[in-house]
């Protein structure tokens, strides 16, 4: 992450690995490359917010939380939702423009596509209130509020997963980049690794190339590097490129953690557990908290705040598919931990700080 943009949030800090997911676009005329959908059942006087995606929601599971936590602000403030989906850079300037052209109660952005473009419309609309996710402004705003996560707690836990269940005593982290925010996820990993089992070595790989956060194949080739070097459970923190990683891991026998979402699915005996970021509770909670008046500023959620978790934690695991849900014994004393860290007794250093 060289440019300034990559250093202050990890281009999957969302490490949206399903962002290149296909799906068809509609095309909305008033926004170019955009498709616009309008729920809840506000009326003239009341709350209205707008959701605005870096990409089409499609089957981005990421994305799709977004929505799902837009529509919950609307229903809870009796309010009306409207996401404007953006297919490329000028269809997100135009999207926030038109959103901000709604005049909502609460603009809500996704990404650090938006960091630099928000900034412009905070200044030229300083009654406008805003709601970056997954990021923030490098200049403070009094009608910007950012919603960050502590990624590197959950990422914690999945390691500690890993030292319970590796039988070589390896484990490793595939990275898209050699960035601070990348290694929320593989040295918080590789902490949680060694925290269960003392004895346990890690080694990361990094993807780079022109597209390390869409190269599968480079991707797969790391985790294949690992995999020769004796690691039986590696953490996938390169986007697009997971989906590589757990190819490598299915045909090596070996395991691999996922992130984001549920993507256990996507190679079902393969993938232990995920470490998922909840954005649709950073949007609820940070829409009521503008609403409050509480605004321009960072709200940080990670396990205490019930924005960063495992699916392993979740309720429904029986279904999820993860080879955590074979390993009761396991979620245990992974939860012993999580409640160590919410209550503050563990701390896991933030790599990005």
């Amino acid at each position: 992450m060289l440019k300034r943009i990559r250093t202050a949030t990890f281009r999957a800090a969302t490490l949206r690995a399903t962002a290149l997911a296909s799906g068809a676009v509609l095309l909305a005329t008033a926004c170019n490359a955009s498709a616009t959908k309008t729920d809840g059942a506000g009326s003239a006087d009341g709350r209205s917010f707008v959701l605005v995606t870096p990409d089409p929601v499609a089957q981005n599971d990421f994305l799709k939380l977004s929505v799902k936590g837009i529509k919950a602000a609307a229903k809870t403030h009796k309010g009306s939702a409207r996401t404007y989906e953006s297919a490329d850079p000028s269809a997100r300037a135009q999207n926030l423009t038109a959103a901000v052209k709604d005049s909502p109660d609460v603009v809500v952005m996704v990404g650090y596509e938006f960091a630099d473009l928000v900034a412009k419309q905070a200044k030229s609309h300083p009654d406008q209130q805003f709601l970056l996710v997954d990021t923030c402004t490098l200049a403070k705003f009094p009608n910007v509020t950012c919603a960050t996560f502590r990624e590197q707690e959950a990422a914690y836990l999945a390691g500690a997963e890993a030292g319970l269940l590796t039988k070589s005593n390896k484990v490793g982290s595939v990275d898209a980049e050699d960035s601070p925010t990348v290694h929320r996820y593989s040295d918080a990993f590789e902490e949680g690794a060694k925290k269960t089992s003392a004895q346990t070595t890690a080694a990361t790989r990094y993807v780079g190339g022109d597209n390390p956060y869409t190269d599968s194949a480079r991707a797969k080739a790391q985790a294949s590097s690992l995999i020769s070097g004796g690691v039986d459970h590696i953490m996938a923190a390169a986007a697009a490129g997971n989906y590589g990683i757990f190819e490598a891991a299915k045909a090596k026998g070996v395991y691999a953690y996922g992130v984001d979402a549920n993507q256990c699915p996507a190679a079902k005996g393969a993938v232990v557990d995920n470490v998922i970021k909840k954005t649709d509770v950073a949007i609820e909670k940070g829409v009521a908290a503008i609403l409050k008046g509480n605004t321009g500023h960072t709200i940080s959620y990670g396990l205490k705040e019930n924005g960063m978790s495992l699916t392993g934690l979740e309720s429904g695991i029986e279904q999820s598919g993860c080879v955590i849900a074979e390993h009761t014994d396991v979620i245990e004393k992974v939860k012993a931990l999580r409640e160590q860290i919410v209550s503050g007794k563990l701390k896991i250093d933030d790599p990005a700080a």
